[in-house]
């Protein structure tokens, strides 16, 4: 007599669980931790420092003004951004900011030269040395702290000796309109800022297609993505956002001439760094230099050409600077390389290198300039605005040096 086994259970075909709403949120969160970090203590501060200063910090001139007065630091930190990144750091910014500007007010102030060639010069020349320093670190292996620190000591000593120890001004109108002016006003009238309007419409529907292209692109490889509710209420809070900031501008005297230049450098940067062979290059040599150069990075060209950026936007920044003080004066630049390097660590950069946008310097720049700005407002000295923008560095240091274990863990 033969006894047969029970056979066992038949089971249902196994289908990928997709993660919940909540799940997919907290996933995208961990994911983007520094980045939204920093996001979420930006609309902290200000929203804390709109209801300390009575509703003033959000007043369209102070916008404006916040703008203008922290665009030469933001500058300078989508530049310091991809040097760390790069797993460098550069000293000498503020140092070549102050010279560039030094040199600018002789061609226009001494030799009269018109102002737009000036201006050209001027960026030659930041290219010129932030390439002579890029070769010292690139191809003669000199360490980029050594390196920038004679730069900021030579630059520094090379505009005392143009300007012969005082300033010279003023600029020519169109020069200063680099930093102090805004775009013209144009169309029929109305309450607010036409060109702005146009700008804050095209804005919102470029952010728009370009979150609905990212999810039908991660659709089609069948990643996972936001829900559709949540997805929605992401477009929405995006347009609000910008609808709110245009509308605060186009109410004043629009859109600042330097908030369209760092726009146009957050655009080709960020392209850059997101999708260019050069930007994975970046991102390879900091994350891991060795394996970067054994899968055929040439390192020695992209860190050189990482300097030659950074020298560009020091002698940019340099310019808008001058432009904004109507001068070229021996104190300028001073503490510049401090606080770019601080908005970049602030923004998501890390001390390792491999990680950061630009994007994430833009946003550790605004964190700072809110803070002055809102600090200032409250009658806040500058001796604790310094104890307090030291410990909001170090918190951020601290965090990404948490986030790290806590990943590796």
């Amino acid at each position: 007599m033969t006894t047969t086994t029970p056979s066992a259970p038949e089971t249902k075909a196994a289908h990928p669980v997709r993660p919940s709403a909540g799940a997919l949120l907290l996933q995208g969160v961990r994911a983007n931790m520094r980045q939204y970090g920093m996001l979420v203590a930006l609309v902290f501060l200000v929203v804390l420092f709109q209801i300390w200063t009575d509703g003033t910090l959000l007043l369209p001139n102070n916008v404006s003004n916040l703008i203008q007065q922290n665009s030469y630091i933001l500058i300078l930190a989508m530049g310091m951004m991809i040097v760390i990144i790069a797993g460098h750091i550069d000293l000498s910014v503020g140092s070549l900011a102050a010279f560039v500007g030094a040199l600018s007010a002789v061609m226009m102030v001494r030799h009269d030269m018109p102002w737009v060639l000036a201006l050209v010069l001027s960026l030659l020349v930041g290219a010129v040395a932030g390439a002579w320093q890029g070769y010292f670190i690139a191809y003669l292996g000199i360490p980029s702290f050594i390196v920038t620190l004679a730069g900021m000591l030579l630059f520094r000593g090379l505009t005392q000796i143009f300007l012969e120890g005082r300033s010279l001004a003023p600029f020519p109108d169109g020069f200063q309109n680099i930093a102090k002016g805004f775009i013209p006003e144009m169309g029929p009238y109305t309450q607010y800022h036409n060109p702005t309007l146009f700008l804050g419409l095209v804005t919102v529907v470029f952010l728009l297609l370009r979150e609905w292209r990212d999810r039908k692109r991660q659709l089609a490889y069948e990643l996972d993505v936001l829900p559709a509710g949540l997805w929605a209420l992401k477009c929405v809070a995006i347009t609000a956002a910008i609808v709110a900031f245009t509308l605060t501008l186009a109410s004043f005297h629009g859109v600042p001439v330097v908030m369209l230049i760092m726009c146009v450098l957050l655009i080709g940067l960020g392209y850059v760094m997101r999708n260019a062979v050069v930007g994975r290059h970046v991102y390879a040599l900091g994350g891991n230099k060795a394996a970067a150069k054994l899968s055929g990075v040439k390192d020695k060209r992209v860190t050189f050409l990482v300097f030659v950026n950074m020298g560009v936007l020091a002698a940019l920044a340099g310019c808008v600077y001058a432009a904004r003080l109507n001068a070229g004066t021996p104190q300028a630049g001073l503490n510049f390389e401090l606080e770019a390097i601080a908005a970049a660590f602030i923004g998501g950069a890390s001390m390792s290198g491999g990680v950061g946008t630009v994007m994430g310097a833009v946003i550790g720049g605004l964190v700072l300039g809110v803070l002055n700005n809102g600090m200032s407002l409250v009658g806040i000295g500058t001796d604790y605005q310094q104890v307090i923008k030291g410990l909001v560095l170090l918190a951020a240091v601290g965090f990404d040096v948490w986030n790290k274990r806590r990943s590796v863990a």
